[in-house]
């Protein structure tokens, strides 16, 4: 075995440092794929707070990391989602810090119609499920709105259409807001024409519109996907002015028809249903009119009629003032004669009612004057049965009193006290009834045929009583150290 000599000359290769490498391969892949067209599904999807956005394209075999950078995300044509899968159009670079390669995405097109119609399938269900689409939200459109504000491009044919059928059946004031309405940027411009005709003062310089026409020509539903967007979606649910939503021809449905007020199958439709024809309803208005004057010719015809012959069933008002006049006459004639008489039989019908009156009054006046004879003899006679009553009575009582009187002094104390007894009071003037109650130095009242006004001095040997007041050291004047006991 030969063993390589250790000072043998190295073979004529250059040596490179890493950044050699790094940035050789970067200028290689750049180079080679500066515009590059991938299809993939996305993986890993991740906004950063800086704005920019990160994830991967991926199918059966390979992984591509991809980057779109913030000025370019807000342009993205779809907003990324996990699972969603893709054409991403860009450049692909390399990151010498990770030695690792991505691709620089600058726009995002959905892959195959099937992918939009499932991405639209799950975005209906999603703002559905808000309520963006309920029946209730529905506003009426003004029958004869002053101000028609459309947003639509201000240089295809739709906005010629919606002018000229507006034109024909009754021209209105028409504030156009031009948008894109297709492409990138085409959902921001729609949603915020919506939101800026909301915004407008009624009373501003700008008047603010009745009604809202959002309007585009038919397309593939690419062409119509802004219509679709999530930001289009809730701004025509919340405009507070009524929105009819006119995109595409009769076929073409985009979310906005849902959250509209109103869809119209095309264009020219919106602008027949904001608006009536005013030749019709001139037509209207006339046709009425006449039909109103002929019926209030009609009715005053019928009226005349009537009044005709309620006067035919009249009498003649000339010949019935003249009989009237003549019955005045004949009653104020009887009048005349009647009243004298009618005088004469009134004064004796008076005279004969005072006779009746004068014989019934002396009558009565008898007849009162017996009852009140009989009425004081019989107030005389109970009188004085009355006095003699109370004489008993007071006779009883007086009896009745004096025997309870002798009864109350035979039991009075003071018959005791005559017989040789005493009756003693405490200084409250309670009688004494026990020696247990006595203490020394109390001042005890002994009544008996007179009241004496006694110190009490308990006896030696005696029982005391509980101490219920502080105790009294002095002793009355006068009274001798030798004095006994009371009882």
């Amino acid at each position: 075995m030969d063993i390589p000599d250790a000072a043998a000359p190295l073979p004529n290769i250059p040596e490179f440092t890493v950044s050699e490498i790094s940035a050789a391969l970067k200028r290689a892949v750049e180079t080679n794929f500066d515009h590059v067209r991938v299809k993939g599904e996305i993986s890993g999807f991740k906004r950063h707070s800086s704005g920019h956005l990160y994830f991967s394209l991926k199918d059966s075999e390979a992984v591509l990391d991809a980057v779109a950078w913030r000025g370019t995300a807000a342009r993205l044509g779809i907003q990324p989602e996990d699972g969603l899968e893709v054409v991403a159009s860009g450049r692909l670079t390399t990151y010498p810090g990770r030695s690792k390669y991505q691709m620089v995405v600058e726009r995002l097109e959905l892959a195959g119609q099937g992918a939009l119609l499932k991405l639209l399938e799950d975005r209906r269900k999603k703002l559905a499920a808000e309520g963006l689409f309920d029946a209730a939200r529905k506003k009426p459109l003004p029958f004869l709105p002053e101000v028609i504000g459309v947003v639509t491009s201000p240089t295809g044919a739709v906005i010629r259409d919606i002018l000229h059928r507006l034109a024909d059946r009754f021209p209105r004031h028409v504030l156009i807001w031009p948008v894109v309405v297709q492409g990138e940027g085409a959902a921001e411009q729609i949603a915020a024409a919506i939101a800026g005709f909301n915004a407008l003062a009624p009373s501003g310089k700008v008047p603010r519109p009745d009604l809202l026409i959002v309007a585009r020509g038919g397309g593939s539903l690419e062409d119509l996907w802004a219509f679709n967007e999530e930001a289009v979606v809730r701004a025509a649910a919340a405009s507070a002015i009524p929105l009819i939503s006119a995109v595409g021809h009769e076929t073409d449905t985009t979310l906005i028809d849902f959250a509209s007020d109103v869809r119209a199958p095309t264009p020219t439709a919106a602008a027949e249903m904001a608006v009536p024809v005013r030749r019709e309803m001139i037509a209207t208005v006339l046709e009425r009119g006449q039909r109103l004057l002929a019926a209030a010719t009609r009715l005053m015809d019928e009226r005349r009629l009537r009044v005709a012959a309620l006067a035919r069933g009249l009498p003649d008002l000339k010949r019935r003032i003249e009989e009237l006049k003549q019955t005045v006459d004949d009653r104020a004639e009887r009048l005349h004669n009647a009243l004298p008489t009618w005088i004469e039989r009134r004064r004796a019908g008076f005279a004969q009612t005072a006779g009746r009156l004068d014989a019934a009054f002396k009558a009565r006046r008898t007849t009162e004057r017996a009852a009140i004879d009989r009425g004081r003899l019989g107030l005389r006679q109970q009188a004085e049965r009355l006095k003699n009553a109370i004489r008993r009575r007071v006779a009883d009582r007086k009896a009745t009193l004096e025997g309870v009187g002798r009864l109350l002094d035979t039991l009075s104390y003071e018959q005791v006290l005559r017989r040789g007894f005493a009756l003693v009071r405490d200084a409250a003037n309670v009688a004494v009834t026990s020696g247990e109650k006595a203490r020394e130095g109390d001042r005890w009242t002994v009544t008996f045929q007179g009241q004496v006004l006694v110190p009490v001095v308990v006896a030696e040997g005696a029982p005391k009583p509980a101490r219920q007041t502080k105790k009294r050291n002095q002793r009355p004047r006068g009274s001798g150290g030798g004095q006994g006991k009371l009882f």
